[in-house]
Parts: structure tokens; C-alpha cells; sequence
């Protein structure tokens, strides 16, 4: 093997995948061991690494093209010794300059200096930021500023608010990929409405900047008002794809027509709800007018994905959508996956609607109560042959 040209054995490394036999195949011999190390651009690290900036500033040495890092120490305990800080972040961003994804998960002595390092990073394009507990909004400017950010994903980070990301400023012009929970761990929000505990009154919350480039946003677990906060968002992405909104307290039509009317692009749409009081009528946020709104100003739509939580069967009125609506969209767009949980309101009827929709490949229905086993009959067509992916469940 060593008699084999240098760049026919790298294309050997190139075709081994597990991380396992790279690891072996370096020890065969020096110059394997050379290319190896030259080729490896991820690494997976955590509480394994011991002491921890030693450990990692030999990894980063040994592998000096690395474009993707993972730090987790999730299951993370104290005898596992001390935890990467902020120096560590040091080490990456000073000796992995093609560092193009790092992700951040339970690091709990990282702080906001840590992440002020990164600006050094000059190819970081996605950041990963999850249960960070002691970072707060220090860093956001400056990254926002300085940063090539295409994608930002902030969970259970507790310091950081929504109306904190008003300061990653131009960074927002940048972004192609958008996420933020800041309580994943929540199953799903306080059905008589939640006050939202990062809200000062009188502060300047406005957002003022463009996000035109943004084509995937998730948002969860956040309540919100009219004009402030996260949910401006829903009328400035002009060229948004896909949308997931989980359990969001606050919003209303208007805010789904708003968006309806910007997203022309829009392809995929995540709505996890649940029923909330508005004005006399306890039901969930959305209404047909929101569904009709999508069907009319949004021709690309796909995919459509209906999560409904805490809705009594007995009661289909709490579902602020109607069976008619929902056929009336998928009769308009060119849906070819269907997710459908908790969908009281859709029965027979509208699985006898889902057979001559041409372009469904995906139907999934989980605890849609109102359905009953007349449908197999009634739609001959909806079978594997019409929807291969067709699952359904109680």
C-alpha cells in the first residue's frame, strides 16, 4: 500500500464512512495516517475530551481542515471533569479557520465571551446553540455585525428572549435558516394564554430591519403581541419555503394572511395549536379565512402538517378550522404530503376528497376521531398504490 500514488489512497479514505475505520485505517501506516488527518472535516466531541482545551487544541492540530464541530455534553456529570469554557472556543476559532458548523449543546461554562470569539470565524455559516444556559444577548452584535451567519438556532438557552435577537441587527439580512424554542422541553402552552416574562413594558421593541433572504423559520413556546417581538417575522420573509409555528400564543388571521401575501414561495407549513380564548369563543388561533388566505396567494404549497393538542372530539368547534377549508386548500395547492393529528373536524368526507388529489404521496393521520373504517370503502383510490407513505394511528 505504501507503493500506491498519494492521491489514489486518498480517494481510499474518501470511501470509508464510519468513523470507526478511519480511525483504524490511520494507525495502518504514516502516510495513511497524514492523509487521514488532512481529510477529516468533522468531529464530534464531548465528555470524552480530557483536560478539556488540551484535548481539543490536539484534535484541531491533527485535523487542520475541519469545517464542521460538535460540542455536546449532553449526560454530562461532574465525574466526568471539568466541562470546555470560553478558551476553548478560542482554540476553534484560531486553529479551524475553514470552520464552516458548530454546534453547541449543554455546554454549561460557555458564556458570552466564548461566543464573542467566533467572530474570528470568518466562514461560519450555522451556529447551533442548544440548552447554553449562561449565555445571555452579549454576543449577538457583534456576530450579527461581523458574522456570515446563513443559519441560527437558539433552544432552551434561558438568558436569550425574543425580543434579544433585535440586536443580531444586520446579521438578519444574512440568514437563510431561522429557529428559536426557547422551552422545547414545554409539551405545549397554557391553553387560558401566558404572560410573557422577558416583556418590559415601554422598551423599544420594534423591528425595523429586512430578512428577505430567510427561507426556513421555526418559532416555539413564545407568546406574542401585535407589532413586537418575533412576530414581525411572519410579514418580511419574502422568500420563505418552509414554516414551522409550534404552539406560539397570540396570533391570529391576520397574521396568516400577512404572511400568506409575502411568502409566495412558501412550500411547507408546520401549525402546532392549540385552543386559546378569543374574545367569546375558545378555539384555536386560526381560522378557514387563514386556510383560504394560503390557498389563494400561496401556489407552491406542498407539504401541510396540522398538529392540534388539548381539542376535545366531543367538541370540533374548538378546532378553528373546517373540514370545507381544509379541502378547499388542498384543492388548490399541489399538496403531496398530508400530516394530520388530532383533526377532529375531518371525517369521511374529506378522505373521500384525498383520493383524487393526484399529486398526495404522503397521508399520515394520528388520532383523527371523527374518521371511521367507512372510508376504505368509500375511497377505493386511497390505497398503497395512491399513497405509498399512507399511515394512520389512533
Amino acid at each position: 500500500m505504501e507503493d500506491l500514488p498519494e492521491s489514489l489512497l486518498a480517494e481510499i479514505v474518501k470511501k470509508v464512512a464510519k468513523r470507526s475505520d478511519l480511525n483504524s485505517f490511520s494507525l495502518v501506516s504514516k502516510q495513511l495516517y497524514s492523509i487521514e488527518a488532512s481529510q477529516r472535516g468533522a468531529i464530534h466531541v464531548g465528555s470524552g475530551l480530557h483536560p478539556a482545551r488540551k484535548a481539543l487544541a490536539s484534535l484541531c492540530s491533527r485535523f487542520p481542515n475541519l469545517w464542521k464541530v460538535e460540542i455536546d455534553y449532553s449526560g454530562w456529570t461532574s465525574g466526568h471533569g471539568n466541562q470546555l469554557g470560553n478558551k476553548g472556543l478560542l482554540v476553534i476559532s484560531s486553529c479551524c479557520p475553514s470552520l464552516t458548523d458548530l454546534t453547541l449543546s449543554f455546554c454549561s461554562r460557555i458564556k458570552d465571551s466564548g461566543l464573542g470569539y467566533l467572530v474570528n470565524c470568518k466562514k461560519l455559516m450555522s451556529l447551533r446553540l442548544n440548552s447554553v444556559q449562561k449565555i445571555t444577548s452579549g454576543w449577538l452584535e457583534n456576530l450579527g455585525c461581523e458574522g456570515s451567519l446563513e443559519e441560527l438556532v437558539v433552544e432552551n438557552c434561558k438568558g436569550i428572549s425574543q425580543y434579544d435577537l433585535l440586536k443580531f441587527g444586520p446579521g438578519w439580512m444574512k440568514l437563510l435558516r431561522f429557529k428559536f424554542d426557547p422551552d422545547p422541553m414545554s409539551c405545549s402552552w397554557n391553553i387560558y394564554g401566558s404572560d410573557d416574562l422577558s416583556y418590559v413594558a415601554h422598551y423599544p421593541y420594534k423591528y425595523d430591519f429586512c430578512c428577505e433572504s430567510l427561507t426556513d423559520l421555526s418559532l416555539a413556546h413564545i407568546a406574542t403581541k401585535p407589532g413586537i417581538g418575533l412576530r414581525f417575522l411572519l410579514g418580511k420573509c419574502k422568500a420563505l419555503e418552509k414554516l414551522r409555528l409550534e404552539y406560539i400564543n397570540g396570533l391570529n388571521d391576520s397574521d396568516m394572511i400577512t404572511l400568506s401575501k409575502c411568502c409566495k414561495n412558501l412550500r411547507s407549513i408546520s401549525l402546532w395549536l392549540l385552543p386559546q380564548f378569543y374574545g367569546g369563543n375558545f378555539r384555536t388561533a386560526f381560522t378557514d379565512d387563514s386556510l383560504k388566505s394560503l390557498a389563494v396567494s400561496c401556489p407552491m404549497l406542498e407539504s401541510i402538517e396540522l398538529t392540534f393538542d388539548g381539542c376535545e372530539p366531543l367538541y370540533p368547534s374548538e378546532i378553528g378550522f373546517t373540514q370545507d377549508g381544509l379541502i378547499m386548500l388542498i384543492q388548490s395547492c399541489p399538496i403531496r404530503v398530508l400530516v394530520l393529528r388530532g383533526a377532529n373536524f375531518f371525517a369521511d368526507k374529506g378522505m373521500k376528497t384525498l383520493s383524487s388529489a393526484p399529486l398526495l404521496e404522503t397521508l399520515e393521520l394520528v388520532c383523527c376521531r371523527a374518521i371511521t373504517d367507512a372510508f376504505h370503502c368509500a375511497c377505493p383510490m386511497l390505497d398503497q398504490s395512491h399513497t405509498p407513505d399512507l399511515c394512520t394511528s389512533d
